[in-house]
């Protein structure tokens, strides 16, 4: 199976921890040089771009908040300067504001809907044109299960995710064969966003019934990654892979 990705430009959102963090690494490693974006977090944006570089590819770490269109811009003028392009888009960053619907205000729907999907709308429009121009490109959007599941306490986060795979299956049906878009969703993961919530018995006990008995891990959704953005994953076309120890099946 064709996993190398040398000679490949890639640029993973929100990578300075978590899934992006193990999906540039993963990236680095299949031999693709990386784009590690950030937001307010240099140190640890730049401890992936080591971590990258030990497999021999150039690394690179930009600070741009995704949700705003200019300093998209302004990144993708950056990264087309120093490595003359992108040929591989992962839409990683992510925020999410558990709290009850009725207490949501308009600013926190607006941040994570701009952060979450809005994000993606800026940088697909920003690295098509150059992957039409050069004939080839692939996007990879991180979607999540709860995309399809909804989830109570979580009304912005599972619709920026569901808003995500049907925006997905647009891109891919616009711009295929020239460029593939695809997504994976997730399940559980061990990552801050999942660590940093207040997690009740029954979710608890939600975690006891996933057929797997555990929470995946980043570097497990990296390889699905991986795997979407080179040669192996070439048929794939607004597909959704879900990488979830069986604890939603389709």
């Amino acid at each position: 199976m064709e996993l190398r990705l040398d000679g490949q430009r890639a640029l993973v959102t929100g990578a300075a921890s978590g899934i992006g963090r193990a999906t540039a690494i993963a990236l680095a490693e299949a031999g693709a040089d990386v784009v590690v974006n950030h937001l307010g977090r240099p140190g640890d944006a730049e401890a992936v771009a080591e971590a990258a570089r030990g497999h021999g590819v150039a690394a690179q770490v930009i600070e741009a908040d995704v949700a705003s269109r200019d300093a998209v811009r302004t990144m993708f003028a950056e990264v087309e300067k120093a490595l003359g392009g992108v040929d591989i888009l992962v839409n990683n960053a992510g925020i999410s504001r558990p709290m009850p619907f009725l207490e949501l205000t308009e600013a926190d729907w607006r941040a994570v809907l701009d952060t979450n999907l809005t994000s993606v709308f800026h940088c697909c429009q920003a690295a098509l044109p150059g992957m039409l121009a050069r004939g080839a490109g692939c996007v990879v959007n991180m979607a999540s299960e709860l995309g399809y599941l909804g989830r109570a306490g979580f009304a912005p986060y599972t619709a920026s995710k569901g808003g995500m795979l049907t925006l997905t299956r647009s891109l891919a049906r616009e711009f295929a064969p020239t460029v593939r878009v695809n997504a994976v969703a997730p399940g559980p993961v061990d990552t801050e966003l999942l660590r940093g919530e207040i997690r009740t018995p029954e979710e608890e006990a939600a975690e006891r019934d996933i057929p797997m008995r555990r929470f995946g891990t980043p570097e497990e959704i990296a390889k699905t990654v991986v795997f979407l953005a080179s040669p192996a994953g070439a048929f794939y076309c607004g597909d959704v892979l879900s990488p979830n120890g069986g604890a939603l099946m389709r």
